[in-house]
């Protein structure tokens, strides 16, 4: 099985001449393309010039990581696909374990690689860490990873299991799949949208799993920092999103309405943390949330058609409240 790897660019030179190298190199014969949205940087001549190899997907607009993917992936012509960021640098031998779980599960759709964090080799990275869950309320977490709180790489999470989500920052998704449930919802732009990806396969009866033998270096932040307050009003936004979406279950709304509450919450947080632009990023979150609710309820209504499978979580009930509260760290402590 042939793996397209694709690696959406926007403004990146830096970035791929730091990490495109071991792309390459460890790759195989499996076909590598830059999709680029739209850049205004010479990082596409660079690419050409140093990698003739690699296929160039050129977009005439910056579509966000949704509708770069979507546009970019008409243009690729193997079934499984990675979905892959400009800043994380790969290992040797780090697509074969993971073909070979495709091969092995019919039924899988999207699986991550183990994410490290590239500045601290040690540590599992925020992005994805060893795996992506959600709790009853839509927060997400992973195993490695609550909230802030990153772990050490440890054998606690070295098995491959099924997931909620994976990283959206190396991931091996089919196509036809991927197409089956609507591909990526190009209003999220950035962040999460993986996540509802995630989901909707999950409803459409479909495996998310992670490879624990297979292991990237994450930088983050490549093309927008871990802390800019763009990056908050997305997460809180699009989290929000994902909760009408793709909660079925009964009294969703109050579910709706509790994660309203913890965001306003948040907001008052980082108001005493002076962080002011995040507590503005909360409000501007709510108001776009708002702007495109009825268009968020028909999109809910068209999953419910397609779900096969109920999704109704076995996880904690708040990842809020087991972190802030009873001070749980990690996750093999939940």
């Amino acid at each position: 099985m042939k793996v397209g790897i694709v690696i959406l660019n926007w403004n990146g030179k830096k970035l791929l001449q730091q990490y495109l190298p071991s792309v390459v190199a460890h790759s195989g014969d499996h076909h590598i393309y830059v999709a680029d949205n739209a850049s205004t940087d010479d990082s596409i001549s660079w690419v050409e010039a140093q990698y003739p190899e690699v296929s160039i997907i050129r977009m005439k607009e910056n579509t966000g990581y949704a509708g770069g993917y979507n546009r970019a992936l008409s243009e690729v012509e193997e079934e499984l696909v990675c979905l892959l960021n400009n800043d994380i640098e790969v290992t040797a031998g780090w697509i074969d374990p993971i073909v070979a779980l495709f091969e092995k599960n019919p039924s899988m759709a999207a699986c991550q690689p183990v994410l490290m964090d590239y500045k601290h080799l040690e540590f599992y990275e925020y992005a994805g860490a060893a795996g992506g869950y959600l709790d009853q309320l839509a927060y997400p977490y992973c195993r490695g990873r609550i909230f802030n709180h990153l772990e050490v790489l440890n054998h606690e999470y070295g098995t491959t299991t099924n997931l909620d989500w994976a990283s959206g920052a190396a991931l091996f998704v089919k196509k036809k799949a991927y197409y089956a449930v609507g591909a990526l919802d190009e209003t999220y732009f950035a962040h999460q949208e993986e996540i509802d990806l995630c989901w909707r396969l999950r409803h459409a009866g479909y495996d998310i799993g992670v490879c624990a033998t297979s292991y990237v270096y994450h930088l983050g932040g490549g093309t927008l920092e871990v802390q800019h307050p763009r990056k908050s009003f997305y997460n809180f936004r699009n989290s929000l999103f994902n909760i009408v979406k793709n909660d079925h279950r009964k009294f969703w709304w109050l579910r709706l309405f509790l994660r309203m509450i913890l965001d306003g919450v948040a907001g008052i947080r980082f108001i005493f943390k002076g962080e002011f632009a995040h507590f503005f990023s909360v409000l501007k979150a709510h108001a776009s949330f708002y702007g495109h609710l009825l268009k968020m309820l028909k999109k809910r209504q068209e999953i419910i058609r397609f779900s096969t499978a109920s999704q109704i979580s076995s996880r904690p009930f708040s990842i809020a409240y087991q972190y802030f509260v009873k001070k749980v760290y990690y996750c093999k402590d939940l």
